[in-house]
């Protein structure tokens, strides 16, 4: 039996890791930052919105139910890498299709396992979000380090070019109920549940969506047409739809001026949705402004408190930005959830216009599912301006 491999994982402060190597034998640069979910590798690999990161996850134990397809966010998976304390060496499970390192390997994505996760992600939590360097082939610490620190910022960078859809395209249902689209391994397939028999067509944008928003969408009674981020409001009017909705993302949402146009002139005129990143193109459309968080929200246990119920949520999320408070208000609007640990900008509302926000995930896959209702709640509000009743 060969010895493992050894890798090494670098911060710009001059911080080293030293593990075992798993995936593709690569060196990879990007962001250094840490996810608390208990579960879901795949889906959190295969999210868009990790484009540019390296993900550390706090669950002590990684791969064990392995992959499979039916899972993923995305074609392939869209992080630049993965540090985990332990690499299981074992997979059970019934719908795996292949094991977390023959995946990662098949899609050149270097892994590092044997990292102290937890003094790691306290390095992240006390200093911040770090460039980084994930190396599984022989480097020295210096020039790991060095690479790091060349590595571009997050802040200023729009990666979502690099993630969108780059065509128009129908998410559709076959005959069967299941769902097939052409961003799919061929034999894919997802159980549908009943959808409403009264159906809108919805413009939704992909800056980086995830797969299950999608599937959320059509299981709440819409038809999805797909556009990409750069698609213009005249493209979007010509094909008449009756909502719009904006998908999660990577990147910075300062850096997407094209984007904030188009928003801009369309919301007057649609009943409109946005998560995550959508919520932060909503901001800048408003007039408002974002800032970098310093260590973001990323996991499956984050706690918002709605200010017009007083309900709290258990929401998924995913971002380093937020939007500041303080730059909507001109705008028109009006801060509608927080998160409870921070007291960040978790959800906005138009007092005029059709128009809300969030920036957790409520399609939570893997979960938690305590916001699913807010895709009912864009279905009634699309019904009513239908209706002549917004």
């Amino acid at each position: 039996m060969s010895s493992p491999k050894p890798a090494v994982l670098a911060l710009e402060d001059g911080s080293v890791f030293r593990g075992r190597a798993f995936g593709a034998d690569a060196s990879v640069a990007g962001e250094c930052v840490f996810n608390t979910s208990m579960t879901g590798y795949q889906e959190i690999l295969t999210d868009p919105s990790y484009f540019g990161q390296i993900v550390t996850l706090t669950a002590v134990q990684i791969g064990n139910y392995g992959i499979a397809a039916a899972d993923s966010e995305a074609c392939a998976p869209r992080a630049s890498g993965l540090v985990v304390r332990e690499l299981s060496p074992v997979v059970s499970n019934w719908r795996s299709q292949i094991s977390l390192g023959d995946y990662l390997a098949r899609h050149g994505i270097p892994g590092i396992s044997e990292v102290d996760t937890r003094a790691l992600t306290k390095k992240l939590r006390v200093d911040g979000a770090m460039k980084c360097c994930l190396s599984t082939l022989p480097i020295s610490d210096a020039e790991a380090v060095k690479r790091a620190r060349e590595w571009r910022d997050m802040a200023g960078a729009d990666y979502v070019r690099e993630v969108t859809t780059p065509k128009p395209y129908v998410w559709r249902l076959d005959e069967s109920g299941n769902y097939n689209t052409p961003y799919l391994p061929v034999g894919t397939t997802f159980n549908a549940p009943p959808i409403p028999t009264r159906r809108f067509r919805v413009a939704a944008f992909d800056y980086g969506a995830k797969f299950s928003i999608f599937r959320k969408l059509v299981n709440h009674g819409f038809e999805v047409q797909v556009f990409p981020a750069g698609a213009d409001a005249a493209m979007i009017r010509e094909h008449q739809p009756d909502a719009l909705f904006l998908s999660n993302g990577p990147g910075d949402p300062s850096a997407l001026p094209y984007i904030h146009k188009t928003v801009t002139a369309l919301l007057p005129d649609y009943p409109t949705f946005g998560i995550c990143l959508g919520h932060q193109m909503i901001t800048h459309a408003l007039g408002g402004t974002t800032f970098k968080l310093k260590f973001g929200h990323r996991g499956g246990n984050q706690p918002v408190k709605n200010l017009e119920t007083g309900r709290v949520s258990i929401t998924a999320q995913n971002h380093g930005f937020a939007t500041d408070p303080k730059s909507i208000e001109a705008g028109g609007a009006k801060i509608t959830e927080v998160n409870l640990n921070d007291g960040t900008v978790e959800g906005l509302r138009h007092l005029r216009l059709p128009v809300f926000s969030v920036q957790y995930h409520p399609e939570a896959a893997p979960g938690p599912n305590d916001a699913d209702p807010l895709f009912s709640d864009f279905y009634r509000m699309v019904a009513a301006r239908k209706d002549g009743k917004l």
